[in-house]
């Protein structure tokens, strides 16, 4: 114990004399906690859903400079009530024109897009560059039908209000949740997952070249006399953690403290990402953190295998395959944080940290559940930093030589 607590002061005094890691601590978290103080500082009612300083909600005023014209519309039959097109469009947005200038109008992008009324069933759509996100023939089609649906009205002598009352008819919605919101809780959860991937990578890149480093440069002979391979291991691995969770925690605490402090200024705008509840941190510490260290002590191991910095990014690019994979699936799976492929990832060791996490932040999970991945998660971070400290011993005098996974194996058997 006392050589891995002399490793383990002298790595942590090694992050803390890195001035790029102080600095960069100190200025996200100062930046971060200066941003969330600017709806105190000045009025930015313009922008939240706060009252001004003043007192008064400033309202936006429409200027002629500010409506620009969007859309060209040939409607030569006025088969569509311009009050409908008003309605839907906005005032200002559009102008009645004929065929043959809309496609011109667009190709020198005059306009956004345009539109042919043929008929109450049919009609032609021009835009040059459509987007994941184009609504405008939808937008008309809406028109369309409505504008149908006033000219049956009409023929048959009906009340087309009347009848738009009755069919479309507002529902009193009383919504109470009794589970998890997940809408509400994506949005800090996908930062959560995208804050422990950069941990992992970051820090176990860090790892994986201090051990290569020690060994390359010989330095690894002077290290052994005075400690053991295992203490070096761990050692190196734990400052890491706490060095990451120092980080971290840092940056959260100004972030997090700074938007409670201002939450009001903010007119909770930024709940979803910021407001986040006491039971979502902790579980986010603990598998985290757990997910942080198994990789940790698997990076150590991978950095062990190599003698040469050169050769870090092949001995961990098998490793970086998993860790990618298992980021891309805990991310698309957000949005069914209750189906079986979740459920799976949330008991295996090299996804619980992300899956488990986001099951309880956003979907149902039960105590025992919880409980029977965190054991997992344990055993398995145990397991790697054995199978870590192993490699490294072995390593310890095999300048130039990669560790073969029969002799890793042979070794494994004896020390049993």
């Amino acid at each position: 114990m006392k050589k891995f607590l002399l490793v383990l002061g002298f790595e942590l005094k090694e992050y803390m004399r890195n001035k790029a890691f102080v600095i960069t601590t100190l200025v996200i978290a100062l930046l971060g906690g200066a941003v969330l103080f600017l709806p105190s500082l000045m009025d930015m009612s313009e922008y939240l859903p706060v009252p001004s300083k003043n007192g008064e909600t400033k309202v936006e005023e429409e200027t002629e400079e500010e409506v620009t014209l969007d859309y060209y519309i040939c409607d030569e039959n006025q088969l569509i009530p311009e009050s409908l097109i008003t309605e839907i469009f906005g005032e200002g947005t559009y102008q009645y024109v004929e065929e043959d200038k809309i496609k011109e109008a667009i190709e020198t992008e005059e306009i956004k897009a345009g539109f042919v009324i043929r008929s109450l069933d049919e009609m032609d759509y021009y835009v040059l560059n459509k987007g994941m996100m184009d609504m405008e023939s939808q937008m008309m089609e809406s028109a369309l039908v409505t504008a149908g649906q006033i000219d049956y009205c009409k023929k048959h002598n009906l009340e087309y209000e009347e009848l738009s009352s009755v069919y479309n008819k507002e529902i009193t919605v009383n919504e109470e949740i009794l589970g998890k919101d997940t809408e509400s809780n994506f949005w800090y959860c996908y930062a959560f997952e995208i804050l422990v991937f950069m941990m992992i990578v970051l820090y176990g890149q860090m790892i994986a070249t201090s051990v290569t480093t020690e060994k390359s440069n010989r330095s690894i002979e002077v290290l052994v006399t005075s400690t053991t391979p295992t203490s070096l291991l761990f050692g190196k691995v734990i400052a890491g953690a706490i060095a990451s969770v120092m980080q971290v925690g840092i940056v959260l605490v100004c972030i997090l403290g700074s938007y409670q402090l201002n939450r009001e200024a903010w007119g909770g705008s930024l709940d979803m990402i910021f407001n986040i509840p006491a039971e979502v941190l902790v579980t986010f510490g603990f598998f985290g953190l757990g997910g942080f260290l198994f990789y940790a002590f698997l990076h150590g191991a991978m950095g062990a295998l190599v003698s040469k910095t050169e050769d870090i990014s092949k001995a961990i690019s098998g490793l970086m395959l998993v860790i990618m994979v298992v980021y891309m699936l805990s991310l698309t799976q957000l949005s069914n944080v209750d189906g079986i492929i979740i459920k799976v990832l949330s008991f295996l060791p090299v996804s619980s940290y992300s899956a488990m996490f986001a099951r309880i932040a956003m979907g149902s999970v039960s105590m025992v559940e919880v409980i029977i991945s965190g054991v997992i998660l344990i055993v398995s971070i145990i397991g790697a930093g054995w199978i870590g400290a192993l490699i490294y011993r072995m390593g310890t005098l095999r300048y130039g030589n990669p560790i073969k996974i029969t002799n890793l194996l042979k070794e494994m058997k004896n020390d049993k």
